[in-house]
This record gives C-alpha cells, sequence and structure tokens, in this order.
C-alpha cells in the first residue's frame, strides 16, 4: 500500500475499530455484570422469602410460593434429598440436586400433610412445649449458581441463590430460588447486535473522512511533488514550489524547498561563473605561450625565454589556485595540527626577498598565538594577504600579530589608495578586480582574497577589511585559540 491517504484511512480506521470493540466489550460485560446482579438480588429475596416461612414453622405443603413460573423454589435437606419444590417445576439444574419429586426427610420425619398441626400432642407422645418458638434463617451471604429450570414445559435460564433455614425441630434445610436470566440476555443481545450492526457502518464513515482530510491536507504536498518534478525535467532552478497560506508543515516544508533551490541555483550559478572566469583566465596564457612557441619555432632566435616562463609560472599559479577552490568547494576541512601565527608571519616575510616594498613584522615577543588547521592554507592566506598589500601599497606594508579575545588577530596594512566601503565584500568574490582596466600580469586572476576567506571560514575564523591608520587598507585575519 504505497499511498499515505489510504495508510492513514487504514490505520485510523484499525484504532478506531480496536477503540470501539475494547469500548463494545467493556459496556457488555458492565451490562451483564449490573443484570445479573440484579437477578442475584431477585433470587436471594425469593429464597430468604421462603427460608423465612420455613423457619417460622410453616408446613411445608402451606408455604407460599408467589410467582413459581418467575422464582422456581427447591428446597432439599441435610442428606440431599429434595422435600419441597414449587409447583409445575419439571426440571431444574445447577442447584447441586436435579430432583423434582418431594420425598421424605429422614432427619425432618414424614412431610407434613394438609391440616398436620402442632394441637395433636400425643402422636408421638412429645412434649411441644420444649420445641422453640420459631427457627432461623442464615444470615450469611447466600452462595449464587447458573442454572435451567423447566416450568409447565418452558425450559430457561435462570440464577439461583442458595440460603439455609433451620426450622423448629433443628432441621437444616437448604433453599434454592432462582430469577430468569431471559431479561439479562435480551438487553446484552440488543446491545451486541446494535454494536454490530452500528460498527461496520461507523468504521466506513471514519475510514471516508479520514481519506478526505488526508487528501485536503496532502493537496499542497501534490502540488509540491508537481513542481519540482517540472523543475527537474526542465532544469530551471529559478522556479519555485507554490507555499500554501497555512502554518502547518507542509507550509514548513514548501519553504524550506524554496530556500534550498534558492541556495542550489545560487550554487549553480557560482558554478558556472567560476567556470567561465577560469576559462577565461586560462585562455589568455595558453594563448600567449603558444604564440611564444609557435614564434620560436619558426625564428629560435625570437624566442622570448622570460616571457614563455612567466606564462608557464602564471598558468601554475592559477592551476593551483582552482585546485585549492574545488578543495574548499568540496568541504575539505584543515587539518587538525596545531599552527604558531607568530612563528608563521615570521617565515612567510622571511622568504619574501624580491618585494618591492619591505614588509615590516610587528609580533610581540614571548607571546603564543597558536591556533588549529593547516599550516599550509594558512601561509597560503597570509601570502595573498601581503601579495595583495604589495600590489596597491605606495611605500609601507606592515603585518602584526595580536591576541583577540578568545582568538589570534593578523592583520595586514598598506598606504595604498584602500578599498571603497561599498566595495569592501565584492572584493571576495572570485574573479573580481576592482580595476578591470589594470594588465592580468599586474592584477592577477582575483581568486587571491577568495581563497584567503574561504580557508579563513573553513578554520572557523574571519576575514574582513577597513581603513589601516596609513590611509590604505587592513585587511585583518582572526582565528580561533584552541578549546
Amino acid at each position: 500500500m504505497r499511498s499515505v491517504r489510504a495508510r492513514a484511512a487504514l490505520g485510523a480506521t484499525l484504532v478506531v475499530a480496536v477503540a470501539l470493540i475494547g469500548a463494545g466489550l467493556a459496556v457488555l460485560l458492565v451490562l451483564r455484570a449490573n443484570l445479573i446482579d440484579q437477578a442475584d438480588l431477585q433470587a436471594e429475596v425469593a429464597a430468604r422469602d421462603v427460608a423465612g416461612q420455613l423457619a417460622t414453622g410453616t408446613p411445608y405443603d402451606e408455604l407460599e410460593l408467589d410467582d413459581e413460573e418467575d422464582h422456581p423454589v427447591q428446597v432439599v435437606d441435610e442428606e440431599g434429598r429434595v422435600v419441597i419444590v414449587s409447583k409445575d417445576l419439571r426440571a431444574v439444574t445447577g442447584t447441586g440436586a436435579t430432583g423434582v419429586t418431594p420425598v421424605p426427610s429422614a432427619s425432618a420425619g414424614a412431610t407434613p400433610s394438609p391440616g398436620d398441626d402442632d394441637d395433636d400432642g400425643d402422636d408421638d407422645g412429645g412434649d411441644d412445649s420444649s420445641r422453640p418458638d420459631s427457627g432461623e434463617v442464615s444470615s450469611d451471604d447466600p452462595e449464587f449458581s447458573d442454572g435451567t429450570a423447566t416450568v409447565d414445559r418452558t425450559t430457561a435460564d435462570y440464577r439461583f441463590a442458595a440460603v439455609e433455614a433451620t426450622t423448629r425441630e433443628g432441621v437444616t434445610l437448604t433453599v434454592f430460588a432462582g430469577a430468569p436470566l431471559a431479561a439479562e440476555q435480551e438487553a446484552v443481545g440488543t446491545v451486541r447486535g446494535a454494536m454490530l450492526t452500528g460498527l461496520p457502518v461507523l468504521l466506513v464513515v471514519v475510514a471516508g473522512v479520514t481519506w478526505l482530510v488526508t487528501r485536503r491536507a496532502l493537496r499542497p504536498v501534490e502540488g509540491i511533488r508537481r513542481e519540482m518534478a517540472a523543475i527537474t525535467a526542465s532544469e530551471d532552478l529559478a522556479r519555485r514550489v507554490p507555499e500554501p497560506d497555512s502554518r502547518d508543515e507542509i507550509a514548513a516544508l514548501a519553504r524550506t524547498t524554496n530556500e534550498t533551490l534558492t541556495v542550489l541555483e545560487a550554487s549553480v550559478e557560482r558554478q558556472r561563473r567560476f567556470v567561465a572566469d577560469a576559462s577565461h583566465e586560462l585562455r589568455s596564457p595558453i594563448a600567449s605561450l603558444r604564440t611564444q612557441l609557435e614564434v620560436a619555432e619558426a625564428h629560435p632566435e625570437l624566442l622570448d625565454l622570460p616571457g614563455a616562463v612567466a606564462d608557464t609560472v602564471r598558468l601554475q599559479v592559477l592551476a593551483a589556485d582552482l585546485l585549492l577552490l574545488a578543495r574548499l568547494d568540496a568541504g575539505e576541512k584543515p587539518g587538525g595540527g596545531t599552527v604558531e601565527l607568530g612563528a608563521l608571519v615570521r617565515e612567510e616575510v622571511s622568504q619574501r626577498t624580491g618585494d618591492r616594498i619591505a614588509v615590516a613584522v610587528e609580533v610581540p615577543e614571548g607571546g603564543a598565538f597558536e591556533v588549529n588547521g593547516s599550516r599550509g592554507q594558512l601561509s597560503r592566506v597570509i601570502g595573498n594577504l601581503l601579495d595583495n598589500a604589495q600590489r596597491h601599497a605606495e611605500g609601507s606594508v606592515a603585518v602584526s600579530v595580536a591576541a583577540d579575545g578568545r582568538g589570534v588577530r593578523v592583520e595586514v596594512r598598506d598606504d595604498g589608495a584602500g578599498v571603497p566601503e561599498d566595495e569592501r565584500e565584492r572584493i571576495f568574490e572570485r574573479f573580481v578586480r576592482l580595476d578591470d582596466a589594470r594588465s592580468r600580469d599586474d592584477g592577477g586572476a582575483g581568486l587571491g582574497l577568495a581563497i584567503a576567506r574561504d580557508v579563513a571560514a573553513r578554520h572557523g575564523g574571519t576575514l574582513t577589511v577597513h581603513r589601516a591608520d596609513e590611509g590604505g587598507a587592513a585587511f585583518r585575519l582572526w582565528l580561533p585559540r584552541p578549546a
């Protein structure tokens, strides 16, 4: 089942079905328990009524057994013999004795017959004055059981209550009185039937409503999917998916998708511009080198060897810059080594013996300026900043290292024309040169500052440009200290 709507509808239907079945079973159990309690109460009342009559000495054949069809009665003695049954009782189960024909009780003597009374005291020679006025009915909770009874050819289920009674003669009898379960069975059956009839209808309604609600909720998702498919087919990253007016998760998904498309479009555009600029930058030195080689082939005496070497060096530097940018764009992380920036700056300046302007180094003695990162990449950053300062300085270039909060600051200053405030971010873009009219040999390819900022960002630092005290530009490289 691949459809989210179908899975949602099925899941909701199953949950509701389980909940309704559980609730229905609980209702049926509670209803049945309540109705059985009522039947128990009716059976107990009927049993105690008969037991009370027996305890007061009422003869067996004079017992008042009302509602014999609703409350069949069976009385047994201590030996389990049936001594009394209600009228028209033809069969019984669940009372412990299945007999429905009274028999003489060995403990109570012969079953009293109509007309027998206590006035005839000469029958057995006994003295009635020694007998108690009445027996007693057990106050213990009765025992209940399920059974059946056939009254006047009608068999039904009953709930029987067993109550003990002691007659005036000291005979202990057990009275079983039943209460019909027909009402309980009918009520439970009616409720069960209603549940079984209504449950499928309710489940169909739940499934349908869930299907419609889910379809409406997922309609924006389908719009996003169609637009993404169109963008993929057309490769037009300028298109955007529709954003619903709601403030739910789907709207957030649409906004995030559009933000991703914006970043992707910018990345692709930057990549295209990078490839175009790189091709343009490579074409000039390659064409110059080829021309020099062709001239040298035809006229060896005209070979400009220094120019060919310079073009070759320029190609090598440009290829190295492009390779480093490619690695940075691929997410290459700097090494985990420790670099002492003060020593690194001194070393880099000491190797620049051919600079047209001497570089002044300002590094405090005894200072600890350690940072984590790649020594080669940080050396490249400092070299690029010094190269940039040498190109634009008029007479002085200075580099300083100092602690700055939780990091280390390296600042390279010159006394040139400086960088206009509105251009201070654009100069860090790739292949950007503020003076497009100057020669490429003097101005470079415009990758040095872009590489420097990318390396700084990969090291968790920043690279910004400000106005120097000398009047030119001040490039500030800030890197965090090790934790």
